[in-house]
């Protein structure tokens, strides 16, 4: 089984470890020089950390802590917006594939946790909802050719990249704002070490509210590929161990629907891929 490395929390306190059959094997405190997740990427020990914990019995079992996104402290993370051609074709304004991906930041603090509930806010209530893959940077670099890209990858992981949609177009030329409501989106559960191209190549992302399937699109129909984006991204910014780049939603998200399908209290949203896992989260007002 492929090891699933998680950051959680309970009694107060953040731990990681191993998710397993049963439960959590918390690791942290049999390494205390890497305070986090992030800390671990940047040693390159991952490896470690899985041969740490295999074998080890369960410290905390299930509904004894709750799952925070796996690395708490990233430097950066980088989505890629508009990046599947039927995506493209959603926003009606003709334009062929441009000719470089859009992108945009967000905070960890606009994020949560797999089990922990997306928060709508009261100014707003166009919360939707977008799957995606995200790659964790584990050996980092400038200037990152793209044949060389995967080789700077430590991990896999899954994001809902839950966006307040009549706040991105508060301006002309950004869409920041209406990305980084606190708590609008999850990463999670774990991170998957990245060890196999097909991880990535041969993906298949569906993304499901309330059981009705919205999203369902494979990696390899993207417009600018994984490797293009280490590659495009490290060329204006120095990439870093544990930075996060959220590789882009298929078609299907609730503001393209008619009228749209924007998330409410009560709803479930799971964003799913074979090999990574299910990111699961509700739905609150804030």
């Amino acid at each position: 089984m492929t090891a699933r490395i998680a950051t959680v929390e309970a009694a107060g306190r953040q731990h990681y470890g191993l998710v397993v059959e049963g439960g959590f094997v918390a690791l942290s405190d049999d390494f205390p020089h890497w305070p986090t997740l992030k800390a671990v990427i940047e040693a390159g020990a991952l490896g470690e950390l899985v041969a740490a914990g295999t074998g080890r019995a369960v410290t905390h079992r299930e509904g004894d802590f709750t799952y925070a996104i796996p690395v708490p402290d990233p430097g950066k993370i980088l989505c890629v917006g508009v990046n599947f051609p039927d995506r493209n074709a959603e926003y009606k304004d003709g334009s062929a594939q441009p000719k470089y991906m859009s992108l945009f930041p967000r905070f960890a603090s606009s994020f949560t946790g797999h089990g922990q509930p997306l928060v709508r806010p009261p100014e707003n209530h166009t919360l939707d909802y977008e799957g995606e893959v995200v790659v964790v940077i584990g050996r980092g670099g400038r200037r990152i050719a793209a044949e060389d890209a995967y080789d700077h990858i430590a991990a896999l992981t899954l994001c809902n990249e839950g966006t307040i949609r009549d706040w991105v177009r508060h301006a002309k030329f950004n869409v920041t704002q209406g990305k980084n409501w606190d708590r609008s989106g999850a990463i999670g559960p774990w991170l998957v070490p990245f060890e196999d191209s097909a991880q990535l190549d041969e993906a298949r992302i569906v993304t499901r509210v309330n059981g009705e399937v919205r999203q369902d699109d494979v990696l390899s129909r993207m417009m600018f590929p994984v490797r293009e984006e280490i590659a495009y991204i490290s060329t204006f910014t120095t990439l870093e161990p544990g930075d996060m780049i959220v590789t882009g939603t298929p078609t299907g998200a609730g503001a393209r629907f008619d009228p749209p399908k924007y998330l409410k209290p009560g709803d479930v949203v799971e964003v799913e891929v074979a090999g990574i896992g299910v990111l699961s989260n509700g739905v609150v007002d804030e």
